[in-house]
C-alpha cells in the first residue's frame, strides 16, 4: 500500500465524516491484486454497512464518579475532538475521520521526539489500560534496581490465580508458582503479556496504589491511575463497556501515555541500562499482530505494548519513520463491532501518523 493511496482513502472517510451527509452505495471494479482497497478490505472486511440518513447521533456515555452512583451524560456534553478549520492540519483531519466514536470511543495521541509536534484526538479522554499499564509497572520495578532496592537476578514467584467468582473479593486470591528471575519476569510481562509475571513484579513494587504513587510523584503524570492488579482486572472484567462508559479506575488519558513513553525513551527518570532493558523488551513484544505494526511498511522498527479488555483494544509504543525519527504512539479504540474492527481501526490509525510524519521534514514539523 503506498502513502498517497491511504491518504487519498483517509481524505473521503474524512470528508464523509466531516460533512455527515447520507451516503450513496456505489458499484466499483473489483480491485487489483493487494491494491488499496484489497489490503482495506482484508482489515475491515466486505461486509457491507448501513447507509447514513443524516446526522448521526452520539451514543450515550456513562462517567463512573469516584464513589456512588454512576451519573449519565451525553456524549456531545464530554470533551469531543473539532475538526480543523479548512486548509488546517491534513494530518489532524485524517485521524479525525478515522477516530469517529459513532460505533465506539476511540482515542489517539501521537509526539515527534525529534521536533516535538504533536498530533491528538480524545486525547484527554481516560481509557482503560489494560495491560499497557505493564509499562509503568516495570519502569518502577527498574527504577527500583537503579536505586540498589533489587536487582534483576532476584528471584521472585508468579502470581497464579486461584478459582473465585467475580466480585467476591476485593482482591483475586493468588498462589505461589514458579520462581524466575526479574529479568526474565520482565521479559514475560512485556514480549507475552503473562499476567502472571507482571502480578509477580507488582508484589515486589508494593501493589498497584504505589505504581500511582510513583508515576505521579516521578513523572508528575496525574492522569495516570493504576487501581487492581491484573488477577482482579481479568477476573471482574465486563462490568463496564467502555465504548459507552468512563470508568476512571485503572485508565490513562492518550495524551498522558505518550507523555510517559517520551519520558522513558528520553531516559527521564531510569538509566540508561534500565532504559534499554524495558525498550528492548518492547521491541521484541510478540502480541498485536493485527494492530499498530499490521499496515505498516515491511522492515518498520516498533517497540510497542498492547492491551485487551472486554470491549477495548490498545497498543502503545514506538514507531520510527524512514529518516530515523522515534514516534510516541499511544492508540485506545473501543467497541467497532468486536475485536477485528478494534484491531484494524488500530492499524488505520498507526499507519496514518506513520504516513503523515514521515512526508514533513523534521524542520517543517518542528516550525507548527
Amino acid at each position: 500500500m503506498t502513502s498517497r493511496m491511504l491518504a487519498n482513502l483517509v481524505r473521503l472517510l474524512s470528508a464523509a465524516s466531516l460533512a455527515l451527509a447520507p451516503v450513496a452505495v456505489m458499484a466499483a471494479p473489483a480491485p487489483a491484486a493487494d491494491s488499496l482497497e484489497s489490503q482495506f478490505d482484508r482489515l475491515l472486511g466486505t461486509a457491507p454497512r448501513a447507509a447514513r440518513s443524516g446526522a448521526v447521533k452520539p451514543s450515550p456515555v456513562v462517567l463512573l464518579p469516584e464513589r456512588g452512583r454512576a451519573t449519565a451524560e451525553r456524549f456531545v456534553d464530554l470533551p469531543r475532538p473539532t475538526a480543523p478549520a479548512r486548509g488546517g492540519d491534513a494530518l489532524e483531519v485524517q485521524l479525525t475521520a478515522l477516530a469517529d466514536a459513532s460505533q465506539g470511543r476511540i482515542g489517539v495521541a501521537a509526539l515527534d521526539l525529534a521536533t516535538g509536534r504533536t498530533v491528538a484526538v480524545r486525547g484527554d479522554q481516560p481509557f482503560p489500560m489494560a495491560s499497557t499499564s505493564k509499562i509503568a509497572i516495570v519502569a518502577m520495578f527498574l527504577a527500583g534496581v537503579d536505586q540498589g532496592k533489587w536487582s534483576l537476578s532476584d528471584r521472585y514467584p508468579l502470581m497464579v490465580p486461584l478459582p473465585s467468582a467475580k466480585f467476591s473479593t476485593s482482591v483475586a486470591p493468588v498462589r505461589r508458582g514458579t520462581e524466575l528471575t526479574a529479568l526474565e519476569l520482565i521479559e514475560l510481562a512485556i514480549t507475552r503479556s503473562h499476567n502472571e509475571a507482571t502480578d509477580a513484579l507488582l508484589a515486589v513494587v508494593g501493589g498497584p496504589a504505589a505504581v500511582t504513587r510513583w508515576v505521579r510523584a516521578t513523572t508528575g503524570i496525574e492522569e495516570f491511575r493504576l487501581d487492581r492488579d491484573i488477577a482482579t482486572l481479568v477476573r471482574d472484567d465486563g462490568a463496564v463497556n467502555p465504548a459507552l462508559t468512563i470508568d476512571r479506575r485503572d485508565s490513562i488519558t492518550p495524551a498522558a501515555m505518550v507523555r510517559l513513553l517520551a519520558g522513558l525513551h528520553q531516559g527521564n527518570w531510569l538509566s540508561r541500562s534500565s532504559r534499554d532493558v524495558l525498550l528492548g523488551a518492547m521491541s521484541r513484544c510478540v502480541t498485536g499482530k493485527h494492530r499498530m505494526r499490521a499496515m505498516l511498511p515491511e522492515g518498520t522498527a516498533i517497540a510497542h505494548k498492547t492491551g485487551t479488555l472486554f470491549n477495548t483494544a490498545s497498543d502503545v509504543g514506538f514507531i520510527e519513520t524512514p529518516d530515523g525519527r522515534k514516534l510516541a504512539v499511544a492508540i485506545y479504540v473501543t467497541g467497532q463491532g468486536g475485536k477485528p474492527g478494534r484491531e484494524s481501526r488500530i492499524a488505520l490509525l498507526a499507519r496514518t501518523i506513520y504516513d503523515g510524519y514521515s512526508t514533513e521534514s523534521p524542520l517543517r514539523a518542528a516550525l507548527r
